[in-house]
């Protein structure tokens, strides 16, 4: 084999629900440049797909060529990685099933591969992260809004007869509970997301007289959540033990059923990481498969926010079998 032509980079693209970010990496991780635009500002997906490909190509033109690059993969919400299409997203406004990496193979000649972000970031914390050199793992991702999570076995995704494995946050822990996007009510997302945090920081306020800093916080977020909880805020605190709790439950049931080496979790949960981690733990001793007290790892991802998911999505990238129009 001629060793010019073996490819050693890739693009990894993270597609969310306000920014598209796009990256060329390297076969050690290396990120070696990337760029990014607003998904929002292109709700037809034709169109999205087109800005897509320009950003790609600019991206690779300017970094040694589109010739370069192996393949591309691409981390989206309710993608599966059976179809490679995204399939009734709701949270991003092309609704039905999208074929995106159809359309951005056909436009680009090269292969692309697309899964959910669960499935993205387990990949990048077996290449790159925390579950290095495991093979029985959970990783927890965790949005703002969502959880989702992914289950490797034998060093392999298990993704399910229809690859919808692993839908954590779309189990129901509180009966007729809080509405949740995905039309079910009482979903651990709306609970355990920082969002949902958020939501029962404001309820304890509304259901109490006890002095807190987030009644004089007009509009809560995430960032002056965060901000009381660093100040020793009781309610603040508060809500992160009860998500701690809920999650830690949640979290048991995966661990006794699994039984994995390790659950990693990545993510917006890791901004409260200090004060929701015992929690999280003493549920788990509390709830787990008696065999496995004290045996259930609990890990913080050790890849930044900023790259995880970009580097997540190159892995895979290499997951796809090599296809070019340029060969």
């Amino acid at each position: 084999m001629d060793e010019m032509k073996v490819k050693t980079r890739v693009v990894g693209v993270d597609l969310s629900l306000d920014y598209t970010v796009c990256a060329i990496v390297d076969i050690r991780g290396t990120i070696i440049a990337k760029n990014s635009f607003a998904t929002s500002d292109y709700p037809d997906v034709n169109n999205y797909v087109s800005v897509l490909y320009e950003k790609i190509i600019k991206l690779a033109e300017e970094n040694g060529g589109i010739d370069t690059i192996r393949s591309v993969g691409i981390s989206a919400p309710s993608a599966n990685f059976k179809t490679n299409c995204i399939e009734n997203a709701s949270n991003l406004p092309w609704k039905g099933v999208v074929p995106l990496a159809a359309m951005l193979r056909d436009r680009l000649g090269l292969a692309v591969a697309v899964a959910n972000d669960g499935h993205v970031t387990a990949l990048g914390e077996q290449a790159f992260g925390s579950a290095h050199g495991m093979k029985d793992f959970i990783v927890i991702s965790t949005g703002q809004g969502g959880v989702g999570s992914s289950i490797f076995t034998n060093g392999r995704p298990h993704l399910g007869a229809n690859g919808f494995s692993g839908e954590l946050g779309h189990t129901c822990v509180i009966e007729n509970g809080r509405q949740c996007g995905c039309g079910k009510k009482g979903c651990l997302e709306t609970y355990v997301s920082i969002l949902g945090i958020v939501q029962t920081a404001r309820d304890l306020v509304s259901e109490s007289d006890e002095p807190s800093l987030i009644r004089n916080i007009d509009n809560l977020n995430i960032q002056s959540f965060v901000l009381c909880c660093q100040k020793g805020d009781a309610l603040a605190l508060e809500a992160v033990h009860r998500a701690g709790k809920v999650l830690g439950r949640a979290l048991a049931n995966y661990a006794s059923i699994f039984n994995p080496e390790a659950i990693i979790l990545t993510g917006d949960i890791l901004l409260v990481a200090e004060w929701i981690m015992p929690s999280v733990r003493e549920a788990i001793e509390e709830n787990v498969f008696h065999n496995l007290r004290g045996k259930v790892r609990v890990l913080a991802s050790l890849l930044d926010n900023e790259n995880r998911t970009v580097l997540g999505a190159s892995a895979l990238a290499w997951d796809v079998k090599e296809y070019s129009l340029f060969i």
